[in-house]
């Protein structure tokens, strides 16, 4: 069975997978974002003007999540059964690492919503810290691994 989203005419078309089968699916993604100390330190204590950065960008990850059908054209709705973001603070590399874990029982995948996810959540990370400086990096958005489906397990390989 091979799925194309392209027709026999060369139109964009969703993947028709009902002829899959249902699956457990999992995807991990990561990301990073380079900031600063000050904002580290503003994140640390919580002493951002705009409120708990952590906290919301992990409400938007999970919303982004939620609608990314909504903005990816090709991707199908799925009923997710899973999400979590979490975060880690390098302070050696003044980084912050989100890390989106998505899971459900579907005919396809969940790596787009995981890496969706990240996106998010790092974006709120700058939308929230841009007042203390614009000097931010969003970088390294990768899929760290999934499982379930016909073509199984990924795991990273790190170049």
């Amino acid at each position: 069975m091979e799925f194309s989203h392209f027709d026999s005419q060369g139109n964009a078309v969703m993947v028709d997978v009902s002829p899959k089968q249902v699956t457990s699916r999992q995807a991990l993604a990561c990301g990073q974002i380079r900031v600063n100390q000050d904002i580290i330190d503003k994140i640390e204590n919580n002493s951002m003007s705009k409120g708990d950065v952590l906290s919301v960008a992990r409400i938007a990850g999970i919303m982004g999540v939620k609608k990314t059908s909504d903005l990816i054209p090709l991707c199908h709705p799925l009923m997710i059964n899973k999400v979590s973001i979490d975060f880690h603070i390098y302070h050696q590399s003044q980084t912050i690492e989100a890390m989106c874990l998505v899971a459900c029982e579907g005919k396809t995948g969940v790596e787009m919503e995981a890496l969706h996810g990240v996106s998010v959540a790092l974006l709120t990370i700058y939308d929230m810290c841009k007042a203390v400086s614009k000097d931010m990096e969003i970088q390294d958005i990768h899929l760290v691994s999934k499982s379930g489906g016909k073509s199984g397990d990924y795991h990273w390989k790190n170049k």
